[in-house]
């Protein structure tokens, strides 16, 4: 390997890491650690070490002896393909690094192997560059993507060239990739737009209707409230109905132009449309107001192509059949990573995972998952799945502050927002429609036959103007199944202790039984 021994030296800890067992670094560590490339370290990393035990941790992967590649570039990079799948990231700047002469002499050696077919389609496909090395007119086609590790599109392209299968989900403008985990595979195999179906099977069809309703306007109000906002009523319902309608409309600039209107509504004060400057997330010092940011936003000058690339990626996986939850996971953290507007990137975000749930069919006809609910009620986790990408890319940026207190990026950092491991935000948004399916939308439609069965014994024993009646039951809620000494000398002095008893124990009996 074209690097000093470090590699072959049995360390402990590597970038802040422990390892599980002392050993030498394998695969891509290796490489990344050899060349000092500028990449965000892989969630998982691989180990070889002299136990003859062969195990894995939530961050490492440990390998017996046997399984030590050769110390060459060449050798680990078989080694990671093999073993850790493909990172386009690490592969992308380790191309920078190496000479094209380099990838054909490993070519010409060995033009038959799976693994240097595959180094050589990438090379080719990243770098944009054809190396000289002819056709092969020989051999089976070998998918890119090794499905036993991460996922694939379903449907492929074969490159006669170098007999591959082109099966990467995405394009090289915008290719994001999702490990296959145990968690995830659960949530595939338990078949959750199935269980949807059951679950709204069993509401009643006029229940159904308003549940939906209900849900439209509680995601339109949990979206805002994520961002710190308390937007008029008006406001709110006219973002609910542009959830209503997600899914109808094809995913193109102008639409999410549009969509990026009504988010903002008055639209005076604000730069619509994609970002003609730099961008962050988070605090300006109290006193020099210089930048403290959390997350740094893709380059204006990359925005045209990096959007690009997402639409085709969301066109092409929709399309292909590609898991709608794994595609909304790429498609909808991938736009909020890029941050491409100067204001409503949040909740654009969001609208862009009940899209693809609605284009895929995922969500039934009429229904809209309340994400955005089920997002606020995991707020730290949700702000955890942003951070684990945004934090390490703030070391490998450098940027300066602008005359308004802005930052201005300087190094080349596209790759960081098209090619990254979208594993845990896939994992953490299958959490939020699993919660969706199993509590909110029954909950929802439990509360409303449960809120209609206190009416109509209100509407018995009472006679109560609607209004009035409603703010009765909301009375209730607030407090926790009692009416307020202040709700019975005001607004419902008119009822005798007796009543209030009799009130307070129906409601018991509807809500909290």
């Amino acid at each position: 390997m074209a690097t000093n021994n470090k590699n072959s030296q049995r360390i402990n800890v590597f970038h802040e890491r422990i390892l599980p067992e002392e050993g030498t670094l394998a695969g891509y560590g290796a490489i990344i650690d050899a060349l000092k490339l500028p990449v965000v370290i892989p969630k998982r990393l691989s180990l070889i070490c002299t136990t003859r035990r062969q195990y894995k941790t939530d961050d490492w992967q440990v390998f017996t002896p046997r399984h030590q590649p050769q110390n060459t570039i060449y050798g680990q990079l078989v080694f990671a393909l093999k073993y850790e799948g493909i990172n386009l990231l690490v592969l992308k700047k380790l191309f920078e690094r190496i000479q094209l002469v380099k990838v054909e002499e490993w070519v010409h050696d060995e033009p038959l192997g799976q693994y240097c077919r595959r180094i050589w389609f990438l090379y080719e496909w990243l770098m944009d560059t054809r190396i000289s090395v002819p056709d092969l007119n020989r051999g089976n086609y070998v998918p890119l993507v090794d499905e036993e590790l991460q996922y694939a599109d379903p449907v492929s392209e074969n490159i006669s060239r170098q007999r591959i299968k082109n099966n990467l989900p995405g394009n090289k403008s915008f290719c994001p990739l999702i490990y296959k985990t145990p968690q995830l595979e659960k949530y595939i195999s338990e078949n959750l737009s199935g269980k949807t179906e059951e679950v709204i099977g069993r509401i009643r069809g006029d229940i159904l209707m308003r549940t939906s309703s209900f849900l439209l306007l509680k995601d339109s109000k949990a979206s805002f409230t994520i961002e710190g906002e308390t937007p008029p009523a008006s406001r709110t319902m006219r973002w609910g109905r542009a959830i209503g309608e997600a899914g109808n409309n094809k995913l193109t600039k102008d639409e999410l132009f549009r969509l990026q209107q009504i988010i903002i509504g008055d639209s005076r004060f604000v730069k619509m449309g994609y970002r003609t400057e730099g961008g962050f997330v988070g605090e300006h010092d109290r006193l020099t107001l210089a930048p403290i940011p959390e997350h740094i936003s893709a380059r204006q000058q990359d925005i045209e192509r990096l959007m690009s690339g997402l639409l085709s990626t969301a066109e092409k996986l929709v399309e292909s059949g590609f898991n709608p939850v794994l595609t909304a996971a790429v498609i909808a953290f991938g736009f909020v990573f890029i941050h491409p507007f100067t204001d409503g990137n949040g909740r654009m975000h969001r609208y862009l995972i009940h899209h693809i749930l609605s284009a895929t069919k995922f969500t039934p006809d009429g229904i809209i998952f309340p994400v955005s609910a089920a997002i606020l009620d995991k707020i730290g986790s949700y702000q955890k799945v942003l951070e684990s990408y945004s934090h390490p890319l703030l070391d490998l940026i450098d940027w300066e502050k602008t005359p308004d207190n802005n930052i201005e990026v300087v190094n080349d950092t596209i790759d960081y927002y098209r090619y990254f491991d979208a594993t845990a935000q896939a994992e953490f948004l299958f959490t939020c429609i699993e919660d969706t399916i199993n509590r909110i939308i029954p909950e929802e439609a439990a509360y409303i036959q449960q809120y209609d069965q206190m009416k109509n014994w209100i509407d018995e024993n009472f006679q109560m103007p609607d209004k009035t009646s409603a703010l009765l039951i909301r009375f209730l809620e607030q407090n926790n199944g009692m009416l307020s000494k202040r709700a019975r000398e005001d607004e419902f002095v008119l009822l005798t202790d007796e009543e209030v008893t009799a009130i307070e124990k129906q409601y018991k009996l509807f809500f909290q039984e």
